[in-house]
């Protein structure tokens, strides 16, 4: 008897014929319950609408309105066969090299001077390219400078299609990352990039050669502006020949980024603003 009052509750609970109510709550009721969540999520969906709406208003499609960057930015070396920065190759065995030279060729296509003529300004060198904009009306799209592959001289791949890997006098190509805004560089003096070898292989790199001379990133290709704002933007590149480095042996070489107002490494990066790699170079069979 207990367990069928207990099942005629459940169901005077569910829907109650004399008072009308379904699980306790009358019509009217429900309906008002249902109508105050309606206006509450209505008014939360156009807060949130309104909020993206004004949040939308500040940004520029051609800028990011913040940044939260290191002030150093990084470098990186092609050619790059894999994630451990190593170049390791075999005089004698083509296939160990040609695998770098078409990495390059293919790295370098875009810089081919005829291509460059085509899409980009030959700018004033030892000044930077400022494009600012005329208050609300954007400069867009701004223009980039030429980056010709033959500022590379012996390492462009146009004298020598094989950049020095045959003859065991191999080019490396650096590059900055971009940076939007940045001016490196002061007082006239454009950053350049400067290559040893780490301590315990000072006497095995031997003499090098620097691409455009003396390794600079010149000013004019300075300041950046996005890739939206300045979509035709040819990085700059410093190409370092190796004349005669140690043969069958590891060395191990680490590049930097010298600059009067760019950092060499932080405690949030220590290798901010650097390079490292090994370099070796087998003639033995």
């Amino acid at each position: 008897m207990a367990k069928e009052g207990e099942k005629g509750e459940w169901k005077e609970f569910i829907w109650n014929p004399r008072t009308r109510e379904f699980l306790g709550r009358t019509a009217s009721s429900w309906g008002l319950i249902l109508l105050f969540y309606l206006i509450f999520y209505i008014f939360l969906a156009g807060l949130f609408a309104l909020t993206m709406y004004v949040m939308l208003q500040t940004l520029d499609d051609h800028k990011p309105t913040w940044q939260d960057r290191l002030s150093t930015p990084g470098m990186v070396i092609r050619p790059k066969a894999d994630e451990t920065f190593e170049i390791v190759y075999d005089i004698q065995k083509t296939e160990t090299w040609d695998l770098y030279a078409q990495a390059l060729d293919k790295f370098l296509a875009p810089y081919n001077n005829s291509i460059q003529v085509q899409k980009n300004d030959e700018c004033v060198p030892d000044q930077y390219y400022k494009q600012e904009d005329s208050g609300e009306v954007k400069n867009n799209p701004k223009r980039s400078c030429q980056f010709n592959r033959t500022m590379l001289e012996e390492c462009s791949g146009i004298y020598d299609q094989h950049y020095g890997y045959q003859e065991g006098k191999p080019c490396i190509i650096i590059k900055l990352n971009r940076v939007i805004g940045m001016l490196p560089g002061k007082n006239g003096n454009a950053p350049y990039v400067t290559c040893g070898a780490k301590r315990e292989d000072t006497d095995k790199i031997g003499e090098l050669m620097y691409f455009p001379p003396n390794g600079t990133f010149n000013l004019m290709y300075y300041p950046y502006y996005g890739k939206k704002a300045q979509v035709n933007y040819s990085q700059p590149l410093v190409a370092i020949k190796f004349l005669n480095v140690t043969h069958n042996q590891d060395v191990n070489i680490e590049c930097k980024i010298n600059a009067d107002n760019i950092p060499i490494g932080s405690e949030r990066d220590k290798f901010a603003g650097r390079v490292s790699f090994k370099l070796r170079i087998n003639t033995k069979n």
